[in-house]
């Protein structure tokens, strides 16, 4: 049990507390009850899954309250504290029915793998985004494995909420840092990227191996998208630790990355690393520690500030050698949607799981994209990993609630 810092709930008074269940059988059913305020809730059920595969639910930003400024009859959806945040509201509502819909389309999941920003307040109280997150009445079944995104990152309210297995003290921001878990023929290694320190993401990826050297598959999470296609980000911040990055996923044969931020959904070809020395850059916070700044990224070894949206010659120039250094990799020549024992890392970039808000696809399709979509509708994949193959599937949910196939089945199969 902890006491939570009351300058995040408004000034009144919670205790957080977290449970380990160890011993878990395959196949079985659980039952648990939740006691609050001396009042037994109502008995949930969890049925574990068969331990030799794995079937699981990837969603990216939900970001619960962000679609703040969104019309609502006549008014706009307000980002205010408590019940009076109607955008925490609205997509608390849409979260739920994602995961209703993917839930009754697919009732043997295994586990949900969300990469980051579940909530959007960034660096301040938001109580009532974590309880729309939270709430959503899949998660009463499905346990999820979270990620640390930006709007997460500054304030250690995620703590509060997620009761992460194998923590590490590396990468570490007031949220919380790396950690790591094993499930099936997968080893799955969570970097909170929001740290820019890649030194210490690769002591978790080090540590992960060590302890689960023989998984079948390897798979990285962490909320910056350093391939994706997304407008806002890919080809600005999102792409801020391509180059440190690419070789160490390259040193740990690292499979798959699970990359949310771009609020659309993309899937690259298999890429790796060009054996080129390049710059290490990175993000810094504002002035009044309140938030990163967005507009400059930074050398790590010169500190310096390269404009993303430069305006004279002298910031146009850093910024084009920046985006050229950053063209870090090498597209692995494939044939098809299924692909054995290939060479690289295969990237996938997730839409908003709530609909809370989307981004423009970029204007020209990257080099190392080879599929993309942005429809301006709620999305998520379905990963089934076996000992042999890795499959990945991507749906997005009508206005009418039905489910569509967004891209091809791409499969990694290992003999």
């Amino acid at each position: 049990m902890q006491a939570v810092d009351k300058s995040l709930t408004n000034g009144t008074a919670y205790v957080s507390n977290y449970v380990t269940v160890t011993g878990l059988e395959p196949n079985t059913t659980y039952y648990y009850t939740v006691e609050r305020n001396g009042v037994q809730g109502e008995v949930r059920s969890y049925t574990t899954g068969d331990f030799s595969s794995a079937k699981i639910l990837y969603v990216g930003d939900p970001q619960i309250g962000a679609s703040k400024g969104q019309p609502q009859g006549s008014d706009t959806l307000k980002a205010n504290s408590g019940v009076a945040n109607t955008a925490a509201c609205n997509d608390s509502y849409a979260w739920d029915r994602t995961l209703s819909i993917a839930y009754g389309a697919n009732p043997d999941l295994n586990f949900i793998i969300s990469a980051g920003d579940q909530v959007n307040k960034t660096g301040k109280a938001k109580e009532e985004e974590y309880a729309g997150y939270l709430g959503a009445s899949a998660l009463q079944y499905l346990p999820v494995a979270t990620t640390i995104g930006n709007h997460d990152s500054l304030n250690p309210d995620y703590t509060y909420h997620f009761n992460n297995p194998n923590t590490t003290d590396n990468g570490l921001t007031e949220a919380g840092g790396d950690y790591y878990y094993s499930y099936g023929e997968g080893l799955f290694i969570v970097l909170n990227t929001n740290n820019y320190n890649c030194a210490e993401h690769e002591e978790t990826v080090k540590e992960a191996v060590a302890s689960d050297p023989t998984a079948k598959w390897r798979v990285v999470t962490f909320h910056q998208d350093i391939y994706g296609s997304g407008l806002d980000h890919s080809d600005t911040d999102g792409m801020i630790l391509r180059t440190q990055l690419t070789p160490i996923f390259d040193k740990y044969d690292i499979d798959v990355v699970l990359q949310g931020h771009d609020h659309t959904y993309s899937r690259s070809k298999l890429l790796y690393g060009d054996g080129q020395t390049h710059q290490s850059y990175e993000f810094r916070l504002n002035e009044k520690k309140t938030d990163y700044d967005w507009d400059n990224a930074y050398n790590v070894t010169t500190s310096e500030k390269i404009p993303l949206d430069p305006e004279d010659a002298e910031g146009k120039a850093a910024k084009s050698e920046f985006t050229a250094d950053n063209k870090c990799y090498t597209i692995e020549s494939t044939q098809g949607n299924t692909v054995t024992n290939p060479k690289g890392t295969l990237y996938l970039s997730a839409n908003s799981a709530s609909g809370s808000k989307y981004y423009e696809l970029i204007a020209t399709q990257q080099d190392y994209i080879a599929a993309r979509s942005q429809n301006w509708l709620q999305s998520y994949s379905v990963i089934n990993m076996t000992a042999n193959s890795f499959s990945v599937e991507t749906y997005q949910i009508t206005d009418e609630g039905t489910i569509e196939k967004i891209d091809d089945t791409f499969t990694i199969i290992k003999q």
